[in-house]
């Protein structure tokens, strides 16, 4: 039974940990499409370039300032990236402004492999971290997941705050609702814009400064991501971060709960042709389908709710 309790915890911290991981990802694409109706393909290179960048900085300057520093350097990036390109096709619409993107995300990828190679970096916990377990209702916990729980937490806290509690969240609000009105008042609605998308950009980058050593840094690793910070958005309803963090929580539990399953599907309960068509799906097991287990999520959601869980954005 002791066993089965401590099993079972360190499926709760590594798929809570998982989840706000995630969720430092998808709440930057959240704020993006909130604002600009974007749905940036580039988002998870973002997070990319903010791991390689906090790889090169921290064997220079530490890990500390790499984790402030690569953010930063990428969201200026993100900033002439919108200013520079997506600005000029916004009267050509949606369309434009998607491939723009998609076609950065390669351009990216492309980048990291000359700049690092085509293998994993060594990109490590910091020392202080190094080994440090935790005790927790008697579950050794690594204190590296307490932090990145934790600095997830504090960026959820702060953004809500920022958007909401503001008065450059209330401009914000505005100016997403009423753009013509907000620029009349005097406020620079396409200077708001690019900060936002900077922001955004910024986030993904701190997401992946801060985990990129506990995951895999490697060119694979946007694509690995990338479609589930997708599937996070879309559960959780497009444009609303309260949905987006339910989301990446729910996931992170589910599929590392399903990563951890020795469980096995049952067939019995198909008879017939049906059954002996889906018999080489049905003994998969859970762990097997684990990959899985996002986009079935999804698929449910959107049967259930198709806005999502909180959905607040039409069309």
């Amino acid at each position: 039974m002791h066993l089965l309790s401590a099993t079972a915890g360190l499926v709760l911290v590594n798929g809570v940990s998982y989840g706000l991981l995630l969720f430092m990802l998808s709440s930057g694409l959240t704020l993006i499409f909130s604002m600009l109706g974007v749905l940036n393909f580039a988002h998870a290179s973002f997070y990319m370039l903010g791991a390689y960048f906090a790889y090169a900085l921290s064997t220079a300057i530490g890990f500390w300032p790499a984790l402030i520093v690569a953010p930063l350097i990428v969201g200026v990036a993100g900033a002439l990236f919108e200013r520079g390109v997506l600005r000029r096709l916004r009267a050509r619409g949606a369309l434009a402004e998607l491939l723009a993107t998609f076609g950065l995300a390669y351009l990216v990828v492309e980048l990291v492999q000359l700049a690092w190679g085509r293998g994993p970096v060594d990109y490590a916990v910091p020392a202080v971290f190094a080994g440090v377990l935790v005790h927790i209702a008697g579950i050794a916990v690594p204190a590296y997941r307490l932090f990145l729980m934790g600095l997830a937490c504090a960026i959820a806290l702060l953004v809500w705050v920022a958007f909401r509690a503001t008065r450059a969240g209330l401009v914000l609000q505005a100016a997403l609702s009423q753009p013509a009105m907000t620029q009349a008042l005097g406020y620079d609605v396409p200077s708001l814009y690019t900060a936002v998308f900077a922001c955004g950009a910024a986030l993904a980058a701190l997401a992946g400064a801060a985990g990129g050593n506990v995951l895999v840094t490697e060119p694979g690793m946007a694509a690995t991501v990338g479609s589930v910070v997708f599937v996070v958005v879309v559960v959780g309803g497009l444009g609303s971060l309260g949905g987006a963090f339910a989301a990446s929580v729910l996931i992170g539990l589910l599929q590392t709960w399903a990563v951890t399953s020795d469980a096995t599907l049952d067939p019995s309960w198909l008879q017939g042709a049906l059954g002996d068509a889906l018999a080489p799906v049905l003994h998969l097991s859970v762990a097997q389908l684990a990959p899985a287990v996002p986009y079935l999520l999804m698929v449910a959601v959107l049967l259930w709710r198709p806005r999502g869980l909180f959905g607040v954005r039409e069309g």
